[in-house]
């Protein structure tokens, strides 16, 4: 049985705005019908445990629903609680939460580096890249240096207005670190894969991040 973790972030303030963020609920929600569609065992890990915080929450949404039906938020583990040759990938959902708390976690990281290190595939959409900021393997490099990849731009960012609010720029952040960002128009559909690193944009790039996922797990 291949299993995948969708990694969610636990931060819920978006910056001094006053206003409230988390993990963005479609980019969780359609990762998790793409894969359980594809026969996968699916888990949802966050950075601090228990109930995550989320943003964008569309209760029409069919794959919502399921998501939010089946997905037992409200009993999520860290990532020190899981093992990496348990699982096949690790998919980091964004919501603007992630800035915050995802390249921190020491111990999300070196989960990711285990799997990717044991053959599996690390993937994240829009801001779930941050965790790919800090991300090293065990001879020290980073993961992405090298490596092509997609994630939130900088013309993104300024078109929410959050260019001023956000800890750092997301796709600076991972140019600096050795990774060669691919940039498409401003919330389009923008996937790209590099061996077994999977990146996609933004929002609308969430359920062909997840199916670029599940091909590349077929296929192994």
């Amino acid at each position: 049985m291949t299993r995948v973790l969708i990694a969610l972030t636990s931060h819920s303030e978006l910056g001094d705005t006053g206003r409230s963020t988390g993990f963005y609920a479609s980019e969780a929600a359609e990762p998790w019908s793409v894969f359980t569609a594809a026969g996968f065992e699916v888990e949802v890990v966050s950075v601090a445990g228990g109930e995550p915080p989320v943003d964008g929450v569309d209760e029409t949404d069919p794959a919502q629903q399921q998501f939010f039906a089946e997905a037992e938020l409200e009993h999520t583990r860290t990532a020190s609680e899981l093992t990496a040759t348990d699982y096949d990938a690790i998919f980091y959902a964004g919501g603007h939460g992630a800035m915050w708390d995802f390249p921190g976690d020491k111990a999300l990281a070196s989960l990711a580096a285990g799997i990717y290190e044991n053959g599996g595939v690390v993937a994240a959409v829009c801001h779930g890249p941050a965790a790919l900021v800090e991300l090293r393997l065990t001879d020290g490099s980073y993961l992405v240096d090298g490596k092509n990849v997609a994630a939130f731009t900088n013309a993104e960012e300024n078109a929410v207005g959050l260019t001023e609010v956000v800890p750092f720029l997301l796709a600076d952040a991972l140019t600096a670190h050795g990774a060669i960002h691919h940039p498409a128009a401003d919330f389009t559909d923008q996937v790209v894969t590099d061996g077994r690193l999977v990146t996609g944009q933004n929002p609308a790039s969430a359920r062909s991040t997840a199916t670029a996922v599940a091909a590349v797990l077929t296929a192994r």
